[in-house]
């Protein structure tokens, strides 16, 4: 609040100036030309000058230079303080047109009129206007530039307070007040309140945001702190208010980058220093996340929240996306007790399928979120969703059993293993753990145990060629950070059991590709052009991936390498691989050259 300060202590002083300069200009004047007044030094209770000299002069000119310090340690900043015109148009009533105000960083012309009502009571009206008034602080928090406001103050002191009565209208300039921007003006206020000793109070206040809409609010401080607040908004317009003043607040979160356009009205109310009520409702909200993760169409809610009783929250929606996955239209209740919140049920149309969460409850404690719910995905066409997420066309459903799982302290752990039904297989998630996973340093850990997938289905979704069989994996102590892969120990083998295993040549010759300059496929080369499919007897790879170098293996190793596809029957191909290091980004570019059909392999 330091500007604040400055420009009411601003303010003090230009209303100081102007009625000692009023007053001087009644006397008589007919042999003098200027009236100087020098101090060595003022003390204030929130300022100090030195350095003072004042001067009048007959032509109505006011002047007052000095040096002030706001607070012990800081530096003394030269000030200056001009009257252009200064005049006495009735008692008890002084003007200073033309008056400007500077110190460092600060530039501030205006015009003052100062009342004193005739009654015995003290009582004054004070109307200040700022032309094109500038101010900057060195930390760079606070600036404003071409400041143009009108206030008008109206004080009246009673037995044992002040009542206050204040209008602000600001119609033009730029101010940035840490973390807001205000880029044009076209904001009123209207209140009035009183003060006493180290107590103020704003019994009524309606603020205009312009483009936003109104509010009304009432409050109070005590000691500089904030006891009481009441605040009533109705039918604000969430675009413009989004940029205003919700999105500096939100820097930091998952909502930093919004598309928003509907309504809400809000209702809040502070105690003592403790919230009591609150009150969120929605009409008719487009929210859509400009990195394309998330959006929401036609949100609408009630949101009601008492520390003193329970409440139904209501919310739906009539669309939306996750991730690129198309939610369909939902609706939600839920109970709200203080600061938890629980439901029983929640039911999210997903493409064809639906995630379904039961057991949901979350709290907030000693400043912390905390909540765990179970899930289950009904299943989702494969076609439908590879297409959503921009992936290669896959076959099947996929559906997944989800179990509890909580949120603590910015840790999220899975309390069992999630299942997943893909590629006529399954996939387990083991020991699931993320840190701040809405984060962008989010990092992730967990083990994998993929079991009888359909090696048919894989091949023609990534169009790698043919290869039939079955496929089981391992990959343990996998750490994501920032969802990209830091560490893990993988291991890709052939189910066991008795079934077809047959791969074509395309699929060799990708396989062979994926291993770099030296690797080559070797057996029978003088017949591989008759044939467009081979028989296998077993299939494996392996990477330990560290540093971003993936230390690969096979099936067993050989003088000249190892096996990553051992033949059997006839006819039949072994696959060798050759390079053991090989830098997992590149590994990574390999792989997408091969799919897209732009593969040079190297046959022996």
């Amino acid at each position: 609040m330091r500007l604040f300060n400055k420009g009411w202590q601003s303010v003090a002083l230009v209303g100081f100036s102007a009625m000692w300069g009023m007053l001087c200009w009644a006397l008589p004047a007919q042999a003098i030309t200027s009236i100087s007044i020098e101090a060595g030094s003022v003390e204030t209770p929130s300022a100090n000058l030195r350095k003072v000299r004042g001067e009048l002069g007959l032509d109505g000119n006011v002047s007052l230079q000095a040096e002030l310090k706001q607070e012990e340690g800081a530096s003394w900043q030269p000030l200056r303080l001009d009257c252009a015109k200064a005049a006495q148009p009735v008692a008890r009533e002084w003007r200073c047109e033309r008056g400007e105000f500077g110190t460092t960083g600060v530039h501030v012309p205006f015009s003052l009129t100062v009342k004193q009502a005739a009654a015995q009571d003290q009582h004054y009206q004070l109307a200040l206007s700022l032309n094109n008034a500038s101010f900057n602080n060195q930390a760079g928090t606070q600036a404003a530039e071409k400041l143009n406001a009108d206030v008008v103050l109206d004080l009246r002191q009673q037995a044992d307070h002040w009542q206050w009565q204040a209008m602000l209208d600001w119609q033009g300039g730029e101010l940035f007040w840490q973390p807001w921007y205000f880029a044009e003006g076209g904001h009123q206020l209207v209140a009035n309140g009183h003060y006493a000793g180290d107590e103020l109070a704003v019994e009524a206040a309606n603020v205009t945001l312009a483009k936003v809409g109104k509010a009304a609010l009432r409050a109070r401080w005590k000691a500089g702190n904030l006891q009481d607040l009441s605040l009533d908004a109705d039918r604000l317009e969430l675009s413009a208010l989004y940029s205003l003043l919700l999105q500096p607040l939100l820097a930091d979160s998952a909502l930093n980058k919004l598309d928003i356009a509907g309504q809400a009205s809000v209702k809040f109310e502070l105690r003592d220093g403790e919230p009591v009520s609150a009150l969120l409702a929605l009409k008719d909200v487009d929210m859509e996340d400009k990195e394309s993760r998330f959006a929401l169409y036609k949100l609408n809610s009630h949101i009601p929240w008492s520390y003193d009783e329970p409440h139904v929250v209501q919310l739906a929606y009539a669309g939306g996306h996750f991730l690129k996955i198309p939610l369909g239209e939902a609706s939600v209740l839920a109970e709200v007790n203080r600061y938890s919140l629980t439901m029983s049920q929640l039911y999210l149309p997903i493409l064809d399928g639906a995630l379904s969460l039961t057991d949901v409850s979350a709290t907030r404690a000693a400043g912390e979120w905390h909540w765990h719910l179970r899930a289950n995905l009904v299943p989702v066409s494969m076609p439908a969703l590879s297409q959503a997420l921009g992936w290669p066309r896959m076959e099947g459903k996929v559906a997944a059993a989800i179990p509890m799982v909580t949120y603590s302290r910015g840790q999220l752990t899975a309390n069992g293993d999630m299942l997943f039904q893909m590629f006529n297989g399954s996939i387990a998630v083991r020991n699931l753990g993320m840190q701040t996973p809405l984060e962008a340093a989010s990092r992730l850990h967990a083990d994998l145990e993929l079991r009888r997938l359909d090696l048919g289905d894989i091949t023609r979704t990534f169009s790698f060629g043919a290869i039939e069989g079955k496929l089981d994996g391992d990959v343990r102590n996998l750490e994501l950070s920032n969802w990209q892969p830091v560490s893990f120990d993988a291991r890709l083998y052939s189910s066991p059991g008795s079934y077809r295993k047959k791969i074509s040549q395309r699929a060799v010759e990708n396989i062979t590709a994926l291993g770099g300059a030296g690797a080559a496929a070797a057996i029978q080369r003088s017949v591989l052009r008759f044939f467009s499919e081979f028989n296998y007897k077993q299939i494996g790879w392996n990477c330990q991936l560290r540093n971003d170098v993936c230390q690969m293996s096979g099936v067993e190793y050989t003088p000249q390498g190892y096996v990553i596809v051992k033949g059997s029957g006839i006819p039949a191909i072994t696959v060798m691989g050759y390079n053991h290091n090989v830098g997992w980004s590149d590994l990574l570019t390999r792989l997408k050259r091969v799919t897209e059909g732009n593969a040079s392999p190297v046959i022996q």
